[in-house]
Protein backbone atom coordinates (compact mmCIF):
# COMPACT_ATOMS: atom_id res chain seq x y z
CA UNK A 1 0.00 0.00 0.00
CA UNK A 2 1.47 3.67 -0.79
CA UNK A 3 1.19 5.77 1.80
CA UNK A 4 2.50 8.89 -0.78
CA UNK A 5 0.85 11.94 -1.79
CA UNK A 6 -0.17 12.05 -5.06
CA UNK A 7 1.09 14.74 -7.86
CA UNK A 8 -0.80 16.09 -10.86
CA UNK A 9 -0.62 18.68 -12.83
CA UNK A 10 -2.84 21.55 -13.61
CA UNK A 11 -4.22 21.17 -17.01
CA UNK A 12 -5.84 23.43 -19.16
CA UNK A 13 -9.32 23.53 -21.04
CA UNK A 14 -7.01 23.06 -24.68
CA UNK A 15 -5.58 20.40 -22.88
CA UNK A 16 -1.61 21.91 -21.96
CA UNK A 17 0.36 21.38 -19.03
CA UNK A 18 2.06 24.54 -18.30
CA UNK A 19 4.36 23.24 -15.67
CA UNK A 20 5.58 20.21 -17.12
CA UNK A 21 5.89 22.77 -20.03
CA UNK A 22 8.01 24.50 -18.12
CA UNK A 23 10.37 21.82 -16.67
CA UNK A 24 10.62 20.38 -20.18
CA UNK A 25 11.92 23.67 -21.52
CA UNK A 26 14.66 23.63 -18.64
CA UNK A 27 18.38 22.04 -18.96
CA UNK A 28 19.11 18.04 -18.10
CA UNK A 29 19.98 19.40 -14.48
CA UNK A 30 17.49 21.71 -13.29
CA UNK A 31 15.04 19.11 -14.96
CA UNK A 32 16.91 16.41 -12.37
CA UNK A 33 16.65 19.00 -9.44
CA UNK A 34 12.86 19.57 -10.23
CA UNK A 35 11.97 15.54 -10.50
CA UNK A 36 14.07 14.94 -6.99
CA UNK A 37 11.70 18.12 -4.67
CA UNK A 38 8.84 16.43 -6.74
CA UNK A 39 9.93 13.20 -5.53
CA UNK A 40 10.17 14.80 -1.91
CA UNK A 41 6.93 16.12 -1.75
CA UNK A 42 5.09 12.78 -2.88
CA UNK A 43 6.84 11.34 -0.14
CA UNK A 44 7.09 13.64 3.16
CA UNK A 45 3.48 15.50 1.75
CA UNK A 46 2.26 18.17 4.21
CA UNK A 47 5.76 17.48 6.00
CA UNK A 48 7.61 18.93 4.02
CA UNK A 49 9.43 21.83 4.50
CA UNK A 50 12.17 24.51 4.24
CA UNK A 51 14.03 24.51 2.24
CA UNK A 52 12.22 22.14 0.02
CA UNK A 53 8.22 23.81 0.89
CA UNK A 54 7.45 27.20 2.14
CA UNK A 55 3.72 28.65 2.49
CA UNK A 56 3.30 31.76 0.51
CA UNK A 57 1.81 34.54 2.76
CA UNK A 58 -1.56 36.15 2.63
CA UNK A 59 -2.31 33.08 0.46
CA UNK A 60 -3.48 29.06 0.23
CA UNK A 61 -0.39 28.22 -2.24
CA UNK A 62 2.61 26.50 -1.47
CA UNK A 63 5.66 27.02 -3.17
CA UNK A 64 8.10 24.11 -3.76
CA UNK A 65 11.40 25.61 -3.92
CA UNK A 66 14.59 24.52 -6.26
CA UNK A 67 17.40 26.37 -4.48
CA UNK A 68 20.95 26.99 -6.96
CA UNK A 69 21.72 28.61 -10.15
CA UNK A 70 18.36 28.91 -11.60
CA UNK A 71 15.94 29.46 -8.17
CA UNK A 72 13.16 27.51 -9.65
CA UNK A 73 9.49 28.01 -7.96
CA UNK A 74 6.34 25.75 -8.61
CA UNK A 75 3.14 27.01 -6.81
CA UNK A 76 0.60 24.37 -5.54
CA UNK A 77 -1.94 23.20 -3.46
CA UNK A 78 -3.30 20.59 -1.44
CA UNK A 79 -6.94 18.73 -2.52
CA UNK A 80 -9.04 16.50 -1.78
CA UNK A 81 -7.69 12.88 -1.21
CA UNK A 82 -3.54 13.35 -0.05
CA UNK A 83 -3.21 15.20 -3.70
CA UNK A 84 -0.78 18.01 -4.84
CA UNK A 85 -1.97 19.81 -7.66
CA UNK A 86 0.69 22.18 -9.34
CA UNK A 87 -0.33 25.06 -10.44
CA UNK A 88 2.92 27.65 -12.30
CA UNK A 89 5.91 26.89 -12.60
CA UNK A 90 8.83 30.01 -13.09
CA UNK A 91 12.37 31.09 -12.05
CA UNK A 92 12.81 33.41 -9.31
CA UNK A 93 14.96 36.84 -9.98
CA UNK A 94 14.11 38.60 -7.32
CA UNK A 95 13.75 38.29 -3.45
CA UNK A 96 9.65 38.56 -3.60
CA UNK A 97 7.92 36.15 -5.61
CA UNK A 98 6.13 38.41 -8.07
CA UNK A 99 2.38 39.41 -7.70
CA UNK A 100 1.88 37.94 -11.54
CA UNK A 101 3.47 34.60 -11.04
CA UNK A 102 1.09 34.48 -7.55
CA UNK A 103 -2.08 35.61 -9.77
CA UNK A 104 -1.27 33.15 -12.61
CA UNK A 105 -1.22 29.99 -9.60
CA UNK A 106 -4.54 31.36 -8.35
CA UNK A 107 -6.31 31.91 -11.79
CA UNK A 108 -5.14 28.56 -12.51
CA UNK A 109 -6.59 26.78 -9.13
CA UNK A 110 -9.95 29.08 -9.70
CA UNK A 111 -10.32 27.34 -13.38
CA UNK A 112 -9.33 23.93 -11.66
CA UNK A 113 -12.20 24.46 -9.36
CA UNK A 114 -15.24 25.63 -11.64
CA UNK A 115 -14.29 22.56 -14.44
CA UNK A 116 -15.00 20.25 -11.40
CA UNK A 117 -18.26 21.29 -10.77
Amino acid sequence: MNDGWKIIYYQTINGDYPVKEFIDHLNSKAKSKIINAIDLLGEFGIRLSLPHSKRMSRSNLWELRILGKNNIRILYVAIIGKTFLLLHGFQKKKQKTDRRDIKIAESRLEDYKLRLK
